[in-house]
């Protein structure tokens, strides 16, 4: 009995024992109440970056990266890098956010945070983007990156948010295009104002001014029509396939307003040169007429006060851009004047008088340091006589006539052109007749009332 008691009280002391030890082993760190060093660190780079002491963030930050490098705090200490740059603004600043994010989304392609990284280093771009008369390097970089976390990270939240930049984007893209086609126009360099304007409208279908551009796009057609009559030297074939091809261009440009954008201002006056070139008037669908009325609603009008204070500004106004749609992903390949002529020179025929029209065609164009040509000039009568002298190969010449006068190089395409024919006679009779009169295919485009410009907005004639 007694050597079984001594057994009992050893195992109750080694139960004792063992308890005692295990309980010490499950919390040894018991009413400490210490923190990680990693997370200390990260803790006091956001309490500095919170009072704008962004070295202090930084190199707090670059030591938990180093000494932690298997820390779960590494990837949040990268970002936060970044956006130390990003937050402290400048230049340089900027240039520095830009490799500290492209570098995360090197080290971190599948966390959440790259969409939101891949988004800061397009609007670095965005903010720095100036007008469209000025450098547009940063237009270019943001429209580039902007499409890059669109196609990346098509999920994510913020796609929508980068598609509406990318709209703005293009808008001063293409108000840039359309500046300098317009100038090539009024300089009478109608295969460079082709290229230009026909690169717009098939790069940037949700512009404000799409329907501008390609109602001066069949113009610039109808001002090459005008040209290759004046030329005496041209063979009367090669000048009657000519004139046939760029009449269809000009047409496939006036319908293209129609068929694509029958609520804008332009569709009654491409509706009007289509009659007067003897070409079918397509009829817009319903869905076109709808769409086209939401992309004009989304839009906005900037003020008077907007407009005088926009001229003292570096950033381009993006009131007018879309909120609608689908913005270009893929550039389409672009349209040169070399291009233009070479089209020309084929659609005269034969290879012989395609040197001969590349010339011809470009002839009264001058050169930027130059005067324009001028129709009181000999060669200029000369031009005219012969014209005058040669039976066209196709329809009257006063049919194919543009809206402006190619000798006068100040001149504008009106915006009223369906209200100037009204009060025309003789040739334009009968297409101002059908411009006045509504038909019903045409309802719902004549039916939309054409807007009215406000304050400095009178001035532009476009």
């Amino acid at each position: 009995m007694r050597r079984v008691s001594v057994v009992s009280l050893l195992v109750v002391l080694l139960a004792l024992c063992v308890g005692c030890t295990n309980k010490k082993s499950a919390n040894p760190l018991a009413n400490v109440g210490s923190k990680q060093p990693d997370k200390v660190l990260f803790d006091r780079a956001m309490d500095a970056m919170k009072h704008n002491r962004f070295d202090v963030a930084r190199m707090t930050l670059q030591t938990l990266i180093s000494t932690y490098p298997d820390s779960e705090f590494v990837a949040r200490a990268k970002l936060a890098v970044a956006d130390s740059w990003y937050a402290e603004g400048g230049s340089t600043a900027m240039q520095q956010a830009e490799i500290e994010y492209k570098d995360f989304i090197t080290f971190f392609p599948n966390m959440q945070e790259a969409s939101e990284a891949q988004l800061k280093i397009a609007n670095i771009h965005y903010q720095e983007m100036e007008k469209p008369d000025r450098d547009y390097t940063h237009a270019m970089r943001a429209e580039e990156e902007y499409r890059a976390l669109i196609q990346e990270y098509p999920d994510s939240k913020l796609t929508p948010r980068a598609k509406q930049r990318l709209r703005e984007v293009q808008e001063v893209l293409a108000e840039r295009e359309f500046g300098i086609g317009r100038f090539y126009y009024l300089r009478m360099s109608y295969p460079a104002a082709i290229a230009r304007l026909k690169t717009l409208v098939d790069r940037y279908p949700l512009y404000s001014g799409a329907d501008q551009a390609l109602y001066l796009l069949g113009q610039s057609y109808e001002a090459e029509v005008n040209t290759v009559r004046k030329n005496p030297r041209m063979n009367e074939v090669a000048k009657a396939n000519l004139i046939e091809g760029l009449t269809k261009e000009a047409a496939d440009a006036y319908g293209r307003i129609i068929k694509r954008y029958p609520a804008m201002d332009r569709a009654l006056d491409a509706k009007a040169r289509l009659e007067a070139l003897h070409q079918p008037v397509p009829r817009p669908t319903r869905a076109a007429l709808e769409l086209n009325k939401k992309e004009e609603a989304s839009r906005r009008e900037a003020g008077v006060m907007a407009n005088m204070l926009g001229n003292f500004e570096k950033h381009p106004d993006v009131a007018k851009a879309s909120h609608v749609g689908e913005p270009t992903m893929v550039d389409a390949e672009p349209m040169t004047a070399t291009k233009v002529v070479q089209q020309m020179a084929v659609a005269a025929g034969g290879s012989g008088g395609g040197n001969k029209v590349s010339v011809e065609t470009t002839g009264l164009t001058a050169a930027p340091n130059q005067e324009a040509p001028r129709s009181d000039t000999p060669a200029a009568a000369e031009t005219a006589a012969a014209r005058a002298e040669s039976k066209p190969s196709v329809t009257d010449p006063n049919e194919l006539k543009p809206n402006v006068e190619p000798d006068d190089p100040n001149a504008l395409p009106p915006l009223q052109q369906s209200n100037q024919l009204e009060g025309g006679g003789g040739a334009t009779s009968g297409v101002a007749s059908a411009a006045a009169s509504k038909s019903e295919e045409m309802a719902d485009i004549s039916s939309n009332k054409k807007k009215k410009k406000k304050g400095l907005g009178k001035l532009n004639p476009f």
